[in-house]
């Protein structure tokens, strides 16, 4: 019978076309097409998995598929036969709302490693039958052939291989690199020296990359934000770089980082119109300076990548200028000084921000009238950040530019009664805000210091030149000698005020100051003030943001003597921007492969719960592994989109669910640019307290304007292991796939996506425990708490996964937030006999009934709802912060 596929009825087609069936059919692959697959030097060959869909509007048919490639010794086009494979179990489909019904069938081929290495090209075609015609992929998808790449046994092992006509005036010293399977080399080149107030400018030519395809760069956008761009064939970034790599067509990646902030010198990529990377280099000291850049190979990006960040940790610890006092002071922040609750609230609470939610017309009111309006919803914040416009100012009705800071205290106008008055009130009235933080810039405002305030006339100051742009013009800036003793007196005047953190903004105007002079004095000194100043009064507890300037990435980010900073991630959240969203989640996904390797927590920025794309947002922040920050217009609040990012804990405060490994895009995903019609896949990977247990996390989101569907395959998850097998839970549906492994039939997930569309998937391990029956067992996965983005993160660590010698299953689970937590067991009683078969406690005390079932829709998972148990059994927190859940089904 054919079925309309949007009402479940029978159609009122009578005759069905072959030229309609094709129409709404589509087929999936992996390798995907339009994208570049890496073969490892030790594969000899490469399965090709095939899913075609047809609308179930018509009748299912059989259908003929082939592989059209050029893989053979002549590299002519030639075709090879897809076969179709019955499965027991199908591969996991998750469908948008909009997507209709459809049959499915698979097919696969392998296509063996050919002797030539030259790329490969392919694409599909499929057809009903001999006598129709055939229908090409590429022609209904806009998606260009699919390419694989095969890497060398044995790599090329000089730089001369990877970049070709450099100039003389470079040195080349291959090091060895702490990277595994990678090569390393420093280059060095001479920069002229600053003459009176102009700094020294030299370029430096590394040459022209040889034999690559696609190139990847981190750009500054403009001044104090990094972001992605993209490209095929010659290299061209409208924009400087600071990171650069290159996909060669052998499979390899070339990585070249420009290092700064050592002895006043700026280095960054720029291209010549020959494709040539120039090193462009900026001088502000009196002396000759040293360009330094890196240059890694490796068989994976960020193995690459990775070689040239250990390596440049190296080069600036062997550069460092700081003192020998901040340098103690710093270590014993390190050792001594940073709480553990301090950490938890800091980093994992959820935090309220005033910027987009209370405008910039902010005055006390507004705050306690936004924080009482949150405390009525049952929204418990654990931090507070007083954004902007609390400073007193001066130039009133000007641009921000133009108005200079004048006085510790806050401005009369909004806060009459003085700061502390204000972080008083707000915690006697709020006792779970256990930080309160204000927003300062690091020179004191936009427009620096005011000439006539009370700051001007305690601390020496200097009238600075701003270069060209935005911001040009002169300011006032406190000088050099008093900024350590002004940073003192006024952070401990804000923590005898009540605020105890700090948000420390507009950095970037250090490298918008444009006289050597006033850069060789200030730029390391403020950073040095600003950085152990923030140590000394609040620990851990400071942002730094619009600080992605070279030298402040490896001056003050890049080291490791000193404890790890939350630093912005990205431009910021524009909430009236709508083409802005998509961008941010991408940018903040490609510059967090280069900010994972600083010293820092990525910020991804605050968003609003209210909002077109709210959820988009509220996602890509579990998975970023960093703060998540709300900014909401007083009322306006999606409840269920708080719960889900977060869970109470057995202390009464609310904790986000935070992956303990920082998320950025994934390996293939590199080279992917924004424009592509393809899914940005982010990856994450969370581990408890102890080895016993590790998941991994893909948020897949689709940021083009039109609907998406892929085939996710299980290698795209970080850290799976080839002889374990896994389930895939998918959030927010929570339908889970069949147990594969590697090397299973069909080792995917399909996966589609309407525009704003997004997926959490987790990929988890599976335990096998041994039955009563001889020769069978039982798989078992923690699933976390259910329900919410991240839930896996909730979990410390499990115990036990006991089976035959007890007679059945017996096992413990370690959260730290409270919640329903799943439990994966694939021999699950039914509902009927459960309570029969199956014990759960809290602290050895049985929990009641009712809280433990099966799920709903999935009769392997069983839920136990300890944040209900934990309430009615009246039990209470004890020393720790953690609940340890037993399980024994028999």
């Amino acid at each position: 019978m054919v079925v309309d596929e949007l009402r479940d009825k029978p159609s009122q087609l009578k005759f069905v076309r072959v030229a309609q069936m094709l129409l709404f059919s589509n087929a999936l692959c992996d390798p995907p097409l339009g994208q570049t697959t890496i073969v490892k030097s030790d594969q000899d060959s490469i399965k090709f998995t095939v899913l075609l869909e047809s609308s179930k509007s018509f009748p299912e048919q059989n259908w003929e598929a082939v592989l059209w490639h050029n893989g053979h010794e002549s590299r002519e086009w030639k075709e090879l036969a897809l076969q179709e494979t019955r499965v027991s179990e199908r591969p996991l489909a998750i469908e948008s709302n909009s997507r209709p019904q459809v049959y499915r069938r698979w097919y696969s081929v392998i296509l063996n490693r050919p002797s030539n290495l030259e790329p490969i090209q392919f694409t599909l075609k499929y057809r009903l039958s001999f006598y129709d015609t055939w229908r090409w992929v590429n022609e209904h998808s806009n998606l260009t052939d699919g390419e694989l790449y095969f890497q060398p046994k044995t790599p090329p092992k000089d730089l001369v291989n990877y970049l070709k006509d450099f100039s003389p005036d470079l040195s080349v010293d291959p090091v060895e690199s702490e990277t595994p399977h990678t090569q390393l080399w420093v280059l060095t080149s001479p920069v002229k020296a600053a003459e009176g107030k102009a700094s020294g400018y030299t370029d430096t030519s590394l040459g022209v990359p040889r034999s690559f395809s696609r190139w990847f760069s981190l750009v500054r956008i403009w001044s104090p934000w990094l972001a992605p761009r993209h490209g095929q064939g010659q290299f061209s970034p409208h924009e400087d770089a600071v990171l650069s790599s290159f996909l060669r067509m052998d499979g390899l990646h070339l990585v070249l980082l420009a290092i700064s902030g050592i002895d006043q010198v700026l280095t960054v990529f720029k291209p010549d119109s020959d494709g040539n990377v120039i090193a462009h280099s900026r001088n502000d000291s009196l002396k000759t300076g040293q360009a330094r850049t890196l240059a890694a190979v490796g068989s994976t990006f960020n193995a690459a990548l990775a070689a040239v960040m250990y390596h440049a940790r190296k080069v600036v610890r062997g550069y460092d200028t700081m003192n020998q006092d901040v340098k103690e002071e710093m270590e014993t922040a390190l050792e001594k000084d940073v709480k553990a609750e301090w950490m938890e609230n800091w980093y994992d609470g959820l935090t309220y921000c005033t910027w987009n939610a209370l405008g910039q017309d902010l005055h006390e009111q507004k705050i306690f009238d936004a924080l009482e309006i949150l405390k009525e919803k049952g929204i418990q914040i654990t931090n507070l950040i007083i954004d902007d416009n609390w400073q007193s100012l001066d130039n009133q009705g000007q641009s921000q530019f133009q108005r200079g800071w004048t006085d510790f205290e806050a401005n009369k106008e909004g806060f009459p009664n003085g700061l502390k008055h204000t972080a008083t009130t707000i915690r006697d009235k709020h006792p779970n805000i256990q930080h309160i933080a204000v927003w300062h810039a690091l020179l004191g405002y936009w427009g620096a210091v005011s000439p006539a305030g009370n700051i001007a006339k305690n601390y020496r100051t200097r009238t600075v030149g701003k270069s060209k742009g935005l911001t040009e013009g002169t300011m006032t800036v406190v000088d050099e000698e008093d900024v350590p003793r002004m940073y003192d007196d006024f952070y401990k005047f804000l923590l005898a005020s009540g605020i105890d953190s700090v948000k420390t903004d507009a950095q970037f105007f250090l490298d918008v100051m444009d006289d050597a002079d006033d850069r060789r004095d200030l730029i390391k000194t403020y950073q040095d003030a600003w950085t152990i100043a923030s140590l000394r009064y609040f620990s851990i507890k400071a942002i730094s943001c619009m600080s992605q300037i070279p030298q402040i990435l490896f001056h003050s980010q890049l080291p490791t003597n000193k404890p790890c900073l939350m630093v912005r991630n990205s431009d910021d959240f524009f909430p009236d921007v709508p083409s802005s969203h998509p961008f941010h989640i991408f940018t903040n996904a490609l510059t967090s492969l280069l900010t994972s390797h600083l010293n820092v927590l990525p910020d991804w920025d605050m968003f609003q719960t209210s909002h077109p794309y709210s959820s988009f947002h509220g996602a890509a922040r579990c998975i970023s592994g960093g703060p998540i920050y709300i900014t909401d217009t007083p009322g306006q609040h999606s409840l269920p989109l708080i719960n889900s990012m977060t869970a109470p804990t057995i202390r009464s405060t609310t904790r986000i669910l935070r992956p303990n490994t920082i998320g950025k895009c994934i390996e293939a995903g590199v080279y992917v640019p924004y424009e592509s019609l393809r899914f940005l896949k982010i990856g994450t990977y969370h581990t408890g307290s102890s080895t016993s247990y590790g998941v991994s996390i893909l948020g897949i989101f689709n940021l083009s304007e039109q609907a998406l569907t892929e085939l996710i395959p299980l290698r795209d998850f970080d850290g799976v292991k080839p002889e374990r097998e896994y389930i895939i839970r998918a959030h927010p549906s929570g339908d889970i796939s069949p147990p594969m492994s590697l090397d299973s039939d069909f080792p995917v997930v399909e996966l589609a996506l309407d525009t704003k569309g997004w997926n959490i998937l987790t990929a988890y391990p599976l335990y096998s425990v041994p039955n009563n029956a001889e020769e069978t067992w039982t798989d078992v996965a923690v699933l976390g708490l259910v329900g919410k983005m991240t839930g896996a993160a909730a979990v410390v660590g499990t115990r036990g996964f006991e089976g035959r010698d007890i007679g059945g299953l017996k096992m413990s689970v370690v959260v730290k937030a409270l919640g329903v937590l799943g439990i994966y067991i694939s021999t699950l009683p039914p509902s009927s006999v459960l309570h029969e078969h199956t014990m759960v406690l809290i602290h050895n005390l049985p929990v009641p009934a009712h809280t433990v079932k099966v799920a709903d829709g999935n009769g392997k998972v069983l839920e136990i709802d300890i944040e209900t148990a934990w309430r009615e059994m009246g039990m209470q927190a004890g020393w720790g912060n953690e609940v340890e859940i037993q399980i024994i089904v028999r």
